[in-house]
C-alpha cells in the first residue's frame, strides 16, 4: 500500500512537473516570439522627431523631411492640416488609424513588448511596437495601471516611440473609468492613486448636475496629467431592467435625471469646446443598452438580445440627445441586438439603420463612432478560443464579412481589435472605396489635432504626481461618497430613532475595517456583547449557467439572498439590533432584511469611513434612490425590460430617501 502511494506520489509529482515545464516552455516561446516581433517592428522605425525652426517658426518635424509640412504647422486651420496629412498616408496607415485595442504597461514605466507572468493580461496583447510600426495603429486603450509617476513616464515613452513612425502621428490614449470607489471588473480600470468618487449611480443618488461637473473636471485633470485623452464613458444607458449587471455604471432608470447628469458629465470632461485641455467622452452604449432580455448582458454568449415589450425604444434615446446637445465627441454602440426595432436583427455596430439611419441622419452626429470591444475577432490564448467575438447576429460570418458590415453601417473605428489588414484587403479587393476609409480617418485625425496632440503630446511627470489624487481632489471625492449615501430606514427603540448612533457604544461589525470602526465605538468580537451591529452587504449575484469566462467576472442572475447566506444574515439581525448597509451594484430584493433591520442604508461606492460618518451623525444623509428596489423576484420577472419604475409594490420607490 505504501509502495502504491509512493508510486502514485511520483506519478502526480511527475504530471505537475510536466505541466509546469509546459507552461514555462510556452511562456519562453511567447517571450522569444514577442522579442523577435519587437525587433522586426523596431526595424521599421524612421528615426527621432527633431524640432526645427524655419523663417522664425519652430515646429516638430514629424515626417523627418526637414521641411515644414502643412500638418506640422500649428498656425494652419485644422481641416487643412488633416487634409495634408491624409494625402501623405498610405492605405496601411489609414487602416491602422481605424483600430484601437488594449496596451500593457510595465510597472517601472517602460514599454511592454513581451508577455509577463506578473501581468496575465499581457498574454493577450499584440505587443506595443508591433501595433505601432507593423499595424500602424495610433489609438490605444490602457486597462491596467501603475504608480502615477510610472504611468506618466510610460505615456511619454510611448509617445517617444511613436514619434519614430514614418509620419509621427501621436498616440491617442483611452481608458475606462478610473475615478470610482468600486466597480464592475470589466467596466472599470485600475484606479491607482486617482481620486475616488461614488459610482455614476451614486452621483445620480446625489442628483446635482454641479456635483457631476465637478467630478468630471477633477477626473479630466487627472486623466490629462497621465496623457489619457479619451474617456470610454459615460454610460447613458437607462437601468430599466434591474437584473442587468451594468447598472452601477448608469445614472439610474429615469431618463430625465440621466439626461441632466450625462450632459453635466460631458461638460466636466470636455469643457465648453474641445481643445488641448479636454478629455473627450465616448458616450455609450447607443442607442441604449439597458433593456436586455431577462437582464442578461450581451458580453455573455447566452445573451438574448434587447427587449422592448413596452414599446419604449425612444425613451432610451433621451440621454443620448442630451449628450449630443452637450457636444459629445464620440459614440460607442453596444453589443446587443435591438430585437424587432430595425430592418434586421443584428448588433448595433453592424446595424446600418442604427448607425447611419438614426445616429448620422436623424441626429446629424458627425463625430467618431467606435464599436464596443471585440466584435470581430475571437479572443485566444495559445491558439485556443477563450472568449468568442460578440458578433451577435453575425456569428456565422467571417471576420472579413464582419468588418465590411461594420464599415457599411457607418462606423469609424474598431474597438478591442488589431486587424487593420482586413480593411486593407477590402479596399484592394474593391469592396470598400478609399473615399469611405478617408471619411473615417479624417474624423479620427481631426480629433487628434483638436486635442493638440500633434503640437505637444507629452505630459509633465512632476506635475502628474502633484495633480493625481491631491488632497483637494480626494476631499471632494470623499464628500461625494457621503452625499450619495441613501438612508432607507430609521427604526425606533424606546420610541427614539436609532440613528444617528451615539459614539462610544459597543459595536459588532461585519465587512467593515475594525480600525476604522474603533474610532467611533468599542469593537467587540461577538454579537451578544454588542449594543448594536453594523454590517455591509452587496446585491447578490450568481454565475449564470453556460456563461463562459466572462460570466465568472460578470456575475448576474437573481437579486435576492438565498439559503444559508440569507439565514445567517437574518439570524444576526434577530440576535442584536443591526444597521445594514447594502452596496447596490444592482437593485437588491431584501424585504425580510429590511423588516428585521433597525437601520438600512443603500450605498453606491463609499468607504467605511464615509458610511460610519453618516451612521454616527457626522454627516446627515441626503441621497435619493436612483432606482426602484423591488419587493420580490416575482415582481422583477413581471417588469418590462424597457420601462422605468414599473415594479409592483416596490419595497422602496425611485427617489426615496430619508434624513435625520
Amino acid at each position: 500500500m505504501k509502495k502504491t502511494l509512493k508510486i502514485l506520489g511520483y506519478t502526480i509529482g511527475s504530471i505537475i512537473g510536466l505541466i509546469l515545464l509546459l507552461v514555462l516552455g510556452i511562456f519562453l516561446y511567447l517571450n522569444i516570439s514577442a522579442g523577435n516581433i519587437a525587433r522586426k517592428a523596431r526595424a521599421l522605425e524612421f528615426g527621432e522627431v527633431k524640432t526645427l525652426t524655419i523663417d522664425g517658426f519652430t515646429f516638430r518635424d514629424l515626417n523627418k523631411n526637414r521641411k515644414l509640412d502643412v500638418y506640422e504647422d500649428s498656425r494652419k486651420p485644422i481641416d487643412d492640416r488633416v487634409n495634408d496629412l491624409l494625402s501623405q498616408m498610405t492605405l496601411e496607415e489609414k487602416a491602422g488609424t481605424m483600430f484601437i485595442t488594449m496596451v500593457g504597461i510595465n510597472k517601472d514605466g517602460s514599454i511592454n513588448e513581451k508577455p509577463s507572468l506578473k501581468d496575465l493580461f499581457s498574454l493577450l496583447e499584440t505587443g506595443t511596437s508591433k501595433m505601432l510600426f507593423m499595424k500602424h495603429m495610433n489609438h490605444l486603450n490602457i486597462l491596467t495601471g501603475a504608480s502615477t509617476k510610472a504611468m506618466a513616464e510610460w505615456y511619454n515613452n510611448l509617445q517617444k516611440l511613436e514619434e519614430r513612425s514614418r509620419l509621427g502621428i501621436p498616440v491617442t490614449l483611452a481608458s475606462d473609468p478610473r475615478n470610482h470607489f468600486s466597480a464592475n471588473p470589466l467596466a472599470s480600470a485600475f484606479s491607482g492613486d486617482m481620486t475616488q468618487f461614488p459610482e455614476p449611480l451614486g452621483l445620480a443618488a446625489i442628483g446635482d448636475s454641479l456635483e457631476v461637473v465637478e467630478f468630471g473636471n477633477i477626473a479630466r485633470q487627472e486623466y490629462l496629467a497621465l496623457g489619457i485623452r479619451v474617456a470610454l464613458h459615460p454610460q447613458a444607458d437607462l437601468a430599466t431592467e434591474p437584473r442587468w449587471i451594468r447598472i452601477n455604471g448608469t445614472f439610474g432608470e429615469d431618463a430625465h435625471l440621466a439626461s441632466k447628469l450625462v450632459g453635466a458629465y460631458i461638460k466636466g470632461f470636455q469643457g465648453d469646446s474641445i481643445g488641448p485641455n479636454s478629455v473627450v467622452c465616448m458616450v455609450k452604449h447607443f442607442s441604449g443598452g439597458g433593456p436586455q432580455k431577462e437582464g442578461i448582458d450581451p458580453h455573455l454568449e447566452i445573451q438574448k438580445g434587447q427587449a422592448y415589450p413596452g414599446n419604449n425604444f425612444n425613451y432610451h434615446l433621451l440621454p443620448f440627445e442630451a449628450a449630443f446637445r452637450a457636444g459629445a465627441a464620440e459614440i460607442m454602440p453596444y453589443y446587443g441586438v435591438p430585437t424587432g426595432q430595425t430592418s434586421e436583427d443584428v448588433g448595433f455596430s453592424f446595424n446600418k439603420d442604427i448607425i447611419t439611419g438614426l445616429l448620422r441622419d436623424k441626429y446629424h452626429f458627425d463625430g467618431i463612432v467606435c464599436t464596443d470591444w471585440g466584435i470581430v475577432s475571437d479572443m485566444t490564448i495559445f491558439g485556443k478560443k477563450i472568449i468568442p467575438a460578440r458578433a451577435w447576429g453575425m456569428q456565422n460570418a467571417s471576420e472579413e464579412e464582419r468588418v465590411l458590415k461594420i464599415i457599411n453601417a457607418g462606423v469609424d473605428q474598431f474597438g478591442g481589435e488589431a486587424v487593420p489588414e482586413i480593411v486593407v484587403k477590402l479596399v484592394k479587393d474593391g469592396k470598400v472605396p478609399m473615399e469611405r476609409i478617408d471619411n473615417s480617418v479624417r474624423r479620427l485625425l481631426k480629433m487628434k489635432f483638436r486635442l493638440g496632440l500633434f503640437d505637444n503630446p507629452f505630459v509633465d511627470v512632476e506635475n502628474a504626481v502633484k495633480v493625481v489624487g491631491n488632497a483637494k481632489f480626494k476631499a471632494a471625492g470623499d464628500l461625494a461618497q457621503r452625499k450619495s449615501i441613501v438612508l432607507l430606514k430609521n427604526d425606533t427603540i424606546n420610541k427614539k430613532p436609532v440613528l444617528p448612533l451615539k459614539k462610544g457604544i459597543k459595536i459588532y461589525i461585519k465587512n467593515i475595517d475594525a480600525a476604522k470602526a474603533a474610532k467611533f465605538g468599542t469593537v467587540v468580537d461577538k454579537p451578544e456583547l454588542a449594543d448594536i451591529a453594523i454590517i455591509r452587504l452587496q446585491t447578490p449575484s450568481e454565475i449564470l449557467p453556460n456563461s463562459g469566462i466572462l460570466g465568472r467576472l460578470m456575475r448576474a442572475g437573481d437579486l435576492d439572498f438565498k439559503g444559508k447566506e440569507k439565514e445567517e444574515i437574518l439570524a444576526l439581525l434577530a440576535k442584536v439590533p443591526t444597521i445594514v448597509d447594502i452596496y447596490l451594484s444592482r437593485p437588491a430584493v431584501i424585504p425580510e432584511i429590511s423588516a428585521a433591520s433597525k437601520g438600512l442604508f443603500a450605498t453606491f461606492g463609499a468607504s467605511d469611513e464615509a458610511l460610519l460618518d453618516v451612521i454616527f451623525g457626522n454627516f446627515n444623509p441626503q441621497g435619493k434612490l436612483p432606482v426602484e428596489m423591488p419587493s420580490s423576484m416575482e415582481a422583477v420577472r413581471k417588469q418590462k425590460e424597457d420601462v422605468p419604475y414599473d415594479s409592483e409594490n416596490p419595497l422602496y420607490k425611485f427617489g426615496f430617501g430619508l434624513s435625520y
